[in-house]
């Protein structure tokens, strides 16, 4: 039987050793952690193969702690590049101050290495709790909760020019009041690409949700939001519970107006009202455009998103509140104005209703190859998406094909599997080669985001 890296992934904690550096104050930490968890956030991180802790840090540091809060903005302001900034364990009641990186090579992240421990808390109080206005910055392995807009915001700036390569990574980010991480150039001819998202966990819970702001179709919130961003990879997080009881939420993973060359894969999506979007509309102004000739049959026609990959993706949903609010669940995975895109082996299981599992639209949505996707639901092509190469998916089965999808484990049920066992096309090398788990497919590939 194979170890699968789902369960690894997200059931346990490794609280991993402290890193060095000079320390502003040697005063006790207050080491609260969340207190409103709930079923859909209880999935944590560990440390593993794929999501080890970083690398003890070079360069110069700054260890802060919680009782330097007050300072710790003017801190990450001020901080030279190739600076690391080490958080001791604690909650940063920042009340209404924010961080804001303009000195590119600068890094954020908690001296344990273990984001349970240590909290940016902004109580609805701080608009943007994180904002990445430099290139090469990173923040990893801590908690950023409750901000008023924002937890965290990429953008570029007149100071630095373009954001690129940011890394997020090992970061839980709970209760926004609007998206989890925003990402957008200031302005037109400005660049925000070539960032990932890796090993995080991205959550809205119970508790949180009454908070979100209901100014925007009801429901202003969701997990990532990209405007124009190109070349990002999004891979190995968990995003849960991004819905409302009026209103329709935002994607857990969202990337338009004119983005391109997405990478995203192997993450787990829990009860989220919309799962992965490439693309939403089929008209827009101020979206991004290529000079290089890319998605040449779509001369004339509005494109949200360019390329891409969408791949081993488990997507469920089984929360009885969600189904019972105003939108329940749309789709897992939301395809609209999307030009090349490859969205294959994927899962997407819901054991009640759902607008579809796959939702292709637009005719901007053209010479895309959605293959060897499993489904509890169905493919909808609406609005003039007709040019596409839809094959070898499975719709409309039941839900006992997987192992639990009240525990968003949809790994194949063996016993319940023979329709999708080794009933896929071989892709062309490269584009799914291995599994949610990184095993390796064969010639004759399980259809759905898990190999036998």
């Amino acid at each position: 039987m194979k170890v699968h890296f789902y369960l690894l992934f997200f059931t346990s904690i490794l609280v991993l050793s402290g890193c060095g550096g000079n320390s502003l104050d040697s005063s006790s930490n207050d080491n609260n952690q969340v207190q409103d968890n709930n079923d859909i956030n209880s999935g944590n991180t560990t440390s593993s193969s794929i999501c080890s802790a970083l690398p003890d840090p070079t360069g110069s540091t700054i260890t802060v702690t919680p009782g330097d809060v007050d300072q710790l903005a003017s801190i990450v302001g001020s901080a030279a590049e190739d600076t690391t900034v080490l958080l001791q364990d604690g909650t940063y009641n920042l009340n209404g101050s924010s961080l804001r990186f303009t000195t590119p090579n600068v890094t954020l992240r908690s001296a344990s290495g273990n984001p349970e421990a240590v909290i940016l808390d902004g109580n609805y109080q701080t608009n943007e709790i994180i904002t990445v206005a430099a290139s090469n910055v990173t923040i990893a392995e801590i908690t950023v909760q409750k901000a008023y807009t924002h937890p965290i915001h990429v953008v570029s700036s007149d100071q630095n020019g373009d954001t690129v390569n940011t890394l997020i990574y090992r970061v839980h980010v709970i209760d926004p009041r609007e998206q989890a991480i925003k990402i957008n150039p200031h302005q037109a001819g400005f660049k925000v690409d070539d960032g990932e998202i890796s090993c995080s966990r991205v959550v809205l819970t119970d508790a949180g949700r009454p908070n979100v702001n209901p100014t925007i179709s009801g429901c202003y919130t969701g997990g990532i939001d990209a405007h124009q961003a190109r070349d990002w990879v999004v891979r190995d997080n968990y995003f849960a519970g991004f819905w409302c009881d009026s209103g329709l939420s935002q994607h857990a993973i969202h990337f338009w107006t004119g983005s391109r060359g997405t990478l995203v894969e192997r993450n787990v999506l829990v009860d989220n009202a919309r799962g992965i979007g490439f693309g939403l509309l089929n008209s827009r102004s101020n979206v991004r455009t290529y000079t290089d000739g890319v998605c040449p049959e779509s001369g004339g026609l509005y494109i949200g998103h360019y390329e891409g990959i969408i791949r081993n993706n488990f997507i469920s949903a089984a929360n009885p509140d969600l189904f019972n609010s105003a939108v329940g669940f749309d789709c897992g995975l939301c395809i609209a104005s999307a030009c090349r895109a490859n969205v294959v082996h994927n899962t997407i299981m819901s054991n009640d209703s759902s607008f579809a599992s796959i939702d292709i639209r637009y005719a901007g949505t053209n010479n895309s190859n959605i293959l060897n996707n499993l489904m509890s639901h169905t493919i909808r092509i609406r609005n003039g998406a007709t040019d596409n190469d839809i094959r070898s998916n499975l719709e409309d089965i039941a839900t006992d094909v997987v192992v639990n999808i009240s525990e968003a484990d949809l790994h194949l049920n063996v016993s319940n599997a023979s329709q999708a066992i080794d009933s896929g096309i071989l892709l062309d090398a490269g584009t799914a080669d291995s599994d949610i788990d990184e095993d390796s497919r064969d010639n004759s590939p399980d259809i759905g985001a898990d190999e036998i």
